[in-house]
């Protein structure tokens, strides 16, 4: 671009600028800043030629084109000539002088110009404002403000002219009576000051490295004189406060003698403002620098002023932090300033201010306290050294406190305590234990809400942060390793540090492999130096039962395992190898899950399997001894959680299996006999399951160690027969018996299979068949605990699933078999028909399907009692819950559902032959044919489920007829047109099993597929439908497909049972059969002649029954669809039949009689007799 086209793209822009839309002008700015990028220069140049051009130009707008000049020159003032330079040094000067009056935006966007070209002219900027000083007269205010901003901005630049400035400037302060230049002056003084010392500092770097404090001394003081004895006595607290900004920097400034014989003035009178002003944070940040300035020529005076300066200094720290206020919070930072000048100058009388402060139950003095003594043990710690003890002694009383806010500040400080030493002295390991404590508190019991400005809920919370405090000092201070290891090993075990155990183990693993990389010498714990800590086997057991519930604070499991694995050389040396393969593949485990999909049996089984494998790695007797005594030692360490005692009990077990010292078995299964909390249902549960596992290895011992309780004095004790009659302690028996009848299932579930049936009647059932039955005077009583029932159950279930997976189960003869079925169907029938409360139900069911299994078999009236006591114990109950309801309440349903139909598959499995169908099939009858919708749909879905089961274990040996299929199809298909569309869906399924099953018999492969029976499950989308046409259309087709595919030998008994459903109370499903009737007629009718009298017999009987007025008219129908195929059969049936002819009769003659026409004659007399035939009549 060419420097006139330049120029003209400049002033076009300039001459928007004055356009109305803010918006506009904004971005004519920045176009012009663009600009300025680009060609700086030419750029500058035009704003000041516009400028000066336009002299009337209001001031807003003027103000805009030296903001885009500044921002301009901000980045681009090296590139300027010394011409340009001092044009606009002249033009901003103009600006910012033109007027005297304060017009803020227009001066400050000049002053702004000025600053930014005095980086690179300082001498040129100062000429023009030194020239713009005038001896006796005030300087502009913009002036002065100019000369401040450019002490920061240049102050190598600025410093030497200083002298000049002070000369010109301090005459004319005791002319200044206006507040806003009172203001001005006492900035420039601030940022003069500020400036000294910044070069001062930096001399190395100073154009003039000679320069020294002295220079600036003499006027300094004398400014100084004027600022505290006359203006900071002004009422104005703007100016009083400009004042004190001013005198901080200031007194670096002062001589030391006149800095010595001020102070006793001074301090009292900076002190005094905080009880004037409200927003305290300039005093605070001028109080530290004079207590700099102090310190720095070692002011003797200042001892003289600790006291009120502590008592002042420590009133404003415990004044409570508004985060929403940033002044509050930089305040609180000066504050802090402070103390750590007077930490460092007199740290005794410090110390002997602050720690009797600690002792006191005031939340703000303590909090407040708490904050100054972190502080200075970061900021002071050379001071601070030898004065440890003592500060760790103070601890005391705050580590007892109970306030969320006092124990943040406690951990804040002990946090600090370990990056400086304090925690190596006696009395450290108190303050690691408080930080373990802190870690422990439970989320939900956080004692405070956060405040409306936190982001993070739990960011502040006692808990939150004494876990970041924990693993930081342990990952970050190296010199805490020796500290910390091993010595939280020892807060592993106690329960009340279990919130504490994610952070502890993560720590701890950290540590560990510190250590590791160290040597193993530094690794290897010596338990005999360090008797507190728990031994291996403690650690073992705790961290494996720990994480049986593996998402549990914040996922303890995975950080359990983690540092089981990193502490192997500690727990066994031989385990390395294996914990470093199986570990990693259970942390793994743990990914893929969530704590709600987490299959927790199966997570339990594998932490057991690692456990087995462990100890058969181990293969030490000792050593597996002791493992069992630890972890019997730590059950009581679990009662508040049961899912975990559970899991304790489990490896318990597991460990006592592979201990070969049969004494050290016994002795703590009797242990643990006696010490079992029994009224606790999981500790029940976990007691039987410790037994059980141990019987893998040791069932004779195991046995006769039950055996052996029941005879011991604790357990005569507790069932003395004088106690039956309270209630309490019947209570109390009730849960033992109840234990003991689940330890013997238990045993039987896990024996291996080749022991347990020899100890199946003689030992275990004997057992517990005994503990069940209670005698009082020789006299049985019934119990009337539900939760003895219920393990009875259990108990038995266990044994015949036992029974049933040993390999020599076809050959064992259950003698109790009979008894025990009573038994549950006795359970079965006491439970309450119309409601499910108790999982006793479905428990005694799952049992039933066990033992039906066993041998012997039951008896026809056996069997019969079973299926007709479990019908009628789940059919009545009311319709499924939804999810609303709770879905315990459904789950439990559909497991008890579930149960009745395992039970019949295995009853039906006992008999595979078409009479055993029809069995189970004339059980189900009554309730397919209930008035009540759920039960039909039941019994439908039962009757489904047992057709699909019998067709797909139908084994064919020879070509035989299916008997019953007739009868069957004809019980089902009418109920393709029940109300329930469920029930439809079934009925559909339940006919296309049939016609398969006829398939079967007649010789077809299983895989066979027949088109026409397949048209079947097309049909099922119709069924759905509620418009009745197109639902009993649907009917007529499910008829035609039955008729194609029906064998003739079972046509009459299909049409007999048809007739019955005439009558059915269901309106639809009667119109169903009226339907498939006359298809079947109409399809079929031609192989009927001899059955026609039997068939005119029935349906008039029928008929006489019917009570639906559509029954008569489709009665009509059949008669003339038979006797359009064997007229002269059906008008011999009729007319033989006795006289007076009834009115069934008297309507069917004159069809009989038709002979020839077409069908539509007879449509048409249907018609007039009876209301419109349907299509699917003619």
């Amino acid at each position: 671009m060419t420097e006139s086209s330049m120029k003209k793209l400049a002033s076009t822009l300039l001459d928007a600028i004055t356009d109305k839309d803010p918006l506009v002008q904004e971005q004519v700015c920045s176009a012009l800043c663009s600009l300025g990028e680009a060609r700086p220069v030419e750029t500058l140049r035009a704003c000041e030629e516009y400028l000066r051009q336009h002299d009337k130009l209001a001031h807003p707008y003027r103000a805009a084109v030296l903001r885009a000049m500044e921002r301009v020159l901000s980045s681009r003032a090296s590139e300027l000539d010394k011409d340009t330079a001092s044009t606009i040094i002249l033009l901003a000067s103009s600006e910012m002088t033109k007027t005297k009056d304060l017009v803020w935006d227009w001066q400050q966007a000049a002053s702004g110009v000025l600053v930014a070209v005095g980086r690179q002219f300082i001498s040129k900027v100062m000429e023009e404002l030194l020239r713009r000083l005038h001896p006796g007269t005030l300087p502009h205010c913009a002036v002065l403000h100019t000369l401040a901003s450019l002490s920061v901005a240049n102050a190598f630049g600025v410093v030497p002219f200083l002298p000049s400035v002070l000369s010109s400037l301090l005459p004319v302060l005791g002319v200044a009576k206006q507040d806003t230049v009172r203001v001005a002056f006492c900035s420039a003084l601030q940022r003069f000051s500020e400036g000294a010392l910044e070069y001062l500092a930096n001399l190395d770097r100073a154009p003039d490295p000679t320069v020294r404090k002295d220079a600036f001394a003499t006027d300094i003081f004398s400014a100084y004189d004027v600022l505290f004895h006359q203006w900071l006595q002004s009422r104005e607290a703007k100016l009083r406060l400009a004042v004190v900004e001013a005198l901080g920097p200031m007194s670096h400034l002062l001589p030391s003698e006149r800095l010595e014989e001020q102070l006793p003035k001074l301090l009292p009178g900076i002190l005094a403002l905080y009880k004037k002003h409200a927003e305290t944070f300039y005093l605070s940040k001028s109080l530290g620098q004079i207590l700099e300035a102090a310190v720095s020529v070692g002011s003797r005076t200042l001892e003289t002023q600790l006291d009120a300066l502590l008592a002042a200094l420590h009133s404003q720290i415990c004044v409570p932090v508004e985060s929403s206020s940033p002044l509050v919070m930089s305040n609180q930072k000066e504050v802090l300033r402070c103390f750590t000048v007077l930490a460092c100058s007199s740290p005794d009388r410090l110390l002997a201010f602050l720690l009797p402060r600690l002792d006191t139950s005031n939340e703000r003095t303590r909090v407040g306290t708490l904050q100054v003594v972190r502080h200075v043990i970061n900021s002071a710690a050379a001071q601070m050294e030898d004065k440890k003890p003592f500060i760790l002694s103070s601890m005391r009383l705050p580590l007892l406190d109970t306030n969320s806010k006092v124990k943040r500040a406690v951990v804040q400080v002990i946090s600090a305590m370990a990056h400086h030493g304090y925690l190596e002295q006696p009395g450290g390991e108190a303050m690691i234990e408080y930080i373990v404590q802190q870690c422990a508190l439970p989320p939900e019991q956080e004692p405070e809400k956060p405040g409306p400005g936190s982001k993070d809920p739990k960011a502040d919370s006692v808990r939150a942060i004494s876990v970041r405090t924990l693993y930081l000092v342990s990952t970050t201070v190296d010199r805490m390793s020796h500290v910390l290891w091993p010595y939280l090993l020892q807060f592993l075990t106690p329960v009340r540090f279990t919130g504490a155990l994610t952070p502890l183990c993560r720590s701890l693993v950290h540590l560990a492999q510190k250590r590791q990389e160290a040597g193993a010498d530094a690794f290897l714990i010596q338990y005999d130096a360090h008797a507190s800590l728990p031994s291996p086997y403690a650690v073992t057991g705790r961290l494996l039962v720990v994480s049986s519930s593996p998402y549990l604070g914040d996922g303890r499991g995975a950080a359990a395992l983690r540092l089981l694995s990193v502490l192997h050389p500690n727990i066994h040396p031989l385990l390395g190898q294996h914990w470093e393969t199986t570990v990693p593949l259970l942390l793994g485990y743990l990914d893929e899950h969530t704590e709600e999909t987490l299959p927790q049996e199966e997570w339990e089984e594998k932490l057991l399997m690692f456990l087995r494998d462990t100890l058969a790695i181990i293969s030490d007797n000792a050593w597996i001894c002791q493992l069992s005594l630890e972890l019997c030692r730590q059950l009581p360490c679990y009662d508040e959680a049961p899912q975990e005692k559970n899991f304790l009990y489990k490896c318990i077990g597991t460990t006592l299996g592979a201990a070969s010292s049969k004494e050290v078995v016994r002795k703590h299964l009797q242990e643990l006999l006696e010490t079992a909390r029994y009224q606790e249902e999981a500790e029940r549960e976990g007691l039987a399951c410790c037994f059980g596992i141990c019987a893998i290895s040791h069932l004779e011992d195991t046995l006769a160690q039950l055996e052996d309780f029941v005879r011991s004095e604790v357990f005569r004790k507790s069932i003395g027969i004088l106690n039956i009659f309270k209630d309490r302690s019947e209570n109390e028996v009730e849960k033992v018996k109840s234990a003991l009848i689940l330890c013997y299932g238990h045993v039987a579930a896990r024996a291996p299979r080749e022991l347990v049936l020899a100890k199946v009647e003689s030992d275990i059932l004997r057992n517990i068949c005994q503990h069940f039955s209670t005698k009082v005077l020789g006299i049985k009583v019934e119990t009337k605990d539900p939760a003895l029932k219920l393990c009875l159950v259990q108990s038995v279930c266990m044994v015949s699933r036992a029974i049933c997976s040993s390999t020599q189960a076809g050959s064992f003869h259950f003698t109790r078999k009979a008894e025990l079925v009573a038994q549950m169907m006795e359970f079965i029938r006491a439970e309450p028909p119309d409601s499910l409360r108790t999982p006793i139900r479905k428990k005694a069911m799952l049992t039933c399907t066990y033992l039906v299994s066993v041998e012997p078999a039951l008896d026809e009236q056996a069997r019969a009692d079973v299926i007709h006591g479990c019908l009628h114990s789940i059919m009545a109950l009311l319709p499924e819950p939804k999810e609303e309801d709770g879905g315990c309440q459904k789950s439990l349903y559909l497991e008890t559902l579930h149960a009745l139909e395992d039970l019949l598959t295995s009853l039906l499995q006992r008999n595979m032959t078409p009479q055993g169908l029809q069995i189970m099939i004339e059980h189900l009858s009554p309730w397919i044919k209930s008035p009540r919708g759920h039960e039909r749909a039941r019994a439908l879905g039962l009757s489904a489920l047992l057709l699909r089961y019998f067709l797909e274990h139908l084994r064919v040996s020879a070509l035989v007829p299916f008997h019953n299929l007739g009868l069957l199809i004809g019980l089902f298909s009418p109920r393709c047109a029940d109300l329930w569309p469920a029930t439809r869906q079934e009925a559909v399924d339940c006919v296309y099993s049939l016609l398969y099953l006829q398939l079967g018999y007649e010789g077809f492969s299983r895989d066979y597929r027949d088109d026409v029976a397949e048209r079947l499950l097309s049909l099922k989308d119709g069924l759905v439908h509620p418009d009745p046409a197109i639902l009993f259309h649907t009917c007529h087709s499910v008829g035609q497909i039955i008729a194609k595919r029906l064998p003739p030998d079972q046509l009459i008994s299909l049409l007999l049972t048809m007739f019955e459903a005439l009558g059915d109370p269901e309106k639809n499903c009667s119109r169903a059969a009226t339907v498939m009737i006359n298809c079947l007629l109409q399809e079929r009718g031609g192989v009927l002649q001899e059955k026609v009298p039997e068939i005119v017999s029935v349906l008039r009987s029928k008929l006489q029954e019917a009570q639906g007025e559509h029954v008569l008219p489709a009665a009509q129908h059949s008669v003339y669809l038979l006797a359009t195929q064997h007229c002269a059969a059906v008008v011999s049936s009729l007319l033989g039949s006795p006289l007076p002819l009834d009115r069934c009769i008297q309507a069917a003659m004159p069809t009989s009689s038709w002979q020839g026409g077409p069908a539509g004659t007879f449509c048409s007399e249907v018609h007039l007799s009876g209301g419109p035939a349907p299509s699917w009549y003619c």
